[in-house]
C-alpha cells in the first residue's frame, strides 16, 4: 500500500488572532484516504497556548481533507482541537460551536500584503513608492514587481489542485498588496477553505523569502490602504424570495447588532474603519447601493432583481476568523422572521 503524507493543520490558542500550525504523519492507505479513515492525533498544547505544561495533551480531530499538490501522495487535513478525551471541543475551537447552514453561501475577499525586510514588497528602503493609483489590478514591473505575481499565480494553481473553490486574484490598491477570493456553501465549508488557502499561501512564500502580512492596517495612520476580508453572503430566502420589506428589516437587524459584528470582525479594526479610504466608521452602520464606503454594499443586481441576491459586508478585516464572521452574519439574519415580514409586505 502507498504511504501518504498527512499534514494535520489547526488553529492555535494565540489571541486575538490564532496562527496556523501543521505537522505531518505518515499512514498507509490503498488510495487517497476518506475523512472517516483519518485517526485522531495528539500534540503538545503547551507550545501553542492551548494547555499547561503539567497537562499538555491536546487532540486533533480531522474535519476536512484536500489533496496536497505540493507533495507526492500528500493530503491537507483541516482539524479541530479537542480536549484529551477527543470529544470535548477545546476552548480555542471556534469551529465546533458556530452556526452553520448549507443554504447560506459565503464569498470571502482576502486581502493581504507581501512583506520583505520589514516593509511591503516593492517599497524602497526609506520612504514610500509613488502614491496609490496604478497598483490596483496593475500590470508591469513598476506596479507589481517581479516576485508577487509569480507567488499569487502559483498559489492559485495550488488551491485549484487541492479542490479549494478559489474564485480569483488581483493586485490591490497599495503596492505589495493582493487579494484572493474563496466561495463556499455553508459557513464551515467556506471558512475551512479560507484557512486552508491561507495555509497554502504562507507555506508557499517560505521558498521566496517573503512573509504574508495580514494586519488590517500595517502602514498605520497613513493614506496607504488597509486590508479587509469583505464577506459576501446570501441565504436561500435572500436568493429566492427577498423583497424590500425583508431587506429593510435585515438592515435594521444589522444596525442593531453593530457591536456584536465588530467584536468578531478582526482586531485593530478601529485603525481601518475610520470613515476614510472607502470604509464606514467603526462607530456607525450604513448601507448603500454600489457604495464602497458603506458598512454593507448593496449590488445593483440585488435591487434590480426585486431585492433578491447577495449582500457584501465590507467591515470584516484581513485578520478576521471566517468561522466567527460567518456565524455572526447568520446569527443576525436569524433574528429577522421571514414569515412576519412576508405577511407585512
Amino acid at each position: 500500500m502507498p504511504k501518504f503524507k498527512l499534514e494535520y493543520i489547526w488553529l492555535d490558542g494565540y489571541t486575538p488572532t490564532p496562527n496556523l500550525r501543521g505537522k505531518t504523519q505518515i499512514k498507509e492507505f490503498d488510495s487517497f484516504p476518506a475523512l472517516e479513515q483519518l485517526p485522531l492525533w495528539g500534540f503538545d498544547g503547551s507550545s501553542t497556548k492551548q494547555a499547561e505544561g503539567h497537562s499538555s495533551d491536546c487532540v486533533l480531530k480531522p474535519v476536512a481533507i484536500y489533496p496536497d499538490p505540493a507533495r507526492t501522495n500528500g493530503a491537507l487535513v483541516m482539524c479541530e482541537v479537542m480536549m484529551p478525551d477527543g470529544v470535548t471541543p477545546h476552548a480555542s475551537n471556534k469551529r465546533a460551536t458556530i452556526l452553520d447552514d448549507e443554504g447560506a453561501w459565503f464569498g470571502f475577499e482576502q486581502e493581504y500584503f507581501f512583506y520583505k525586510d520589514g516593509r511591503p514588497l516593492g517599497f524602497p528602503e526609506a520612504g514610500y513608492p509613488a502614491p496609490q493609483g496604478p497598483y490596483y489590478t496593475g500590470v508591469g514591473y513598476k506596479n507589481v514587481g517581479s516576485i508577487a505575481r509569480q507567488i499569487v499565480e502559483e498559489h492559485l494553481d495550488l488551491c485549484l489542485a487541492a479542490g479549494i473553490n478559489h474564485e480569483g486574484i488581483n493586485a490591490e490598491v497599495a503596492k505589495g498588496q493582493w487579494e484572493f477570493q474563496i466561495f463556499g456553501k455553508g459557513s464551515k465549508k467556506a471558512a475551512d477553505e479560507i484557512w486552508m488557502a491561507r495555509y497554502l499561501l504562507q507555506r508557499l512564500t517560505e521558498k521566496y523569502g517573503v512573509d504574508v502580512e495580514y494586519h488590517c492596517k500595517p502602514l498605520g495612520d497613513t493614506d496607504w490602504n488597509g486590508s479587509g476580508m469583505h464577506c459576501n453572503f446570501s441565504t436561500q430566502y435572500m436568493r429566492e424570495t427577498g423583497g424590500k420589506a425583508y431587506f429593510e428589516a435585515l438592515m435594521k437587524a444589522f444596525a442593531d447588532a453593530r457591536a456584536d459584528h465588530i467584536a468578531v470582525y478582526g482586531p485593530d479594526n478601529h485603525m481601518r474603519l475610520t470613515g476614510k479610504h472607502e470604509t464606514a466608521s467603526i462607530d456607525t452602520f450604513s448601507w448603500g447601493v454600489a457604495d464602497r464606503g458603506a458598512s454593507i454594499r448593496v449590488p445593483h443586481s440585488f435591487v434590480n432583481n426585486g431585492y433578491k441576491g447577495y449582500l457584501e459586508d465590507r467591515r470584516p478585516n484581513s485578520m478576521g476568523d471566517p468561522y466567527q464572521i460567518a456565524s455572526q452574519v447568520l446569527k443576525t439574519i436569524a433574528t429577522v422572521p421571514t414569515e412576519s415580514v412576508s405577511a407585512a409586505a
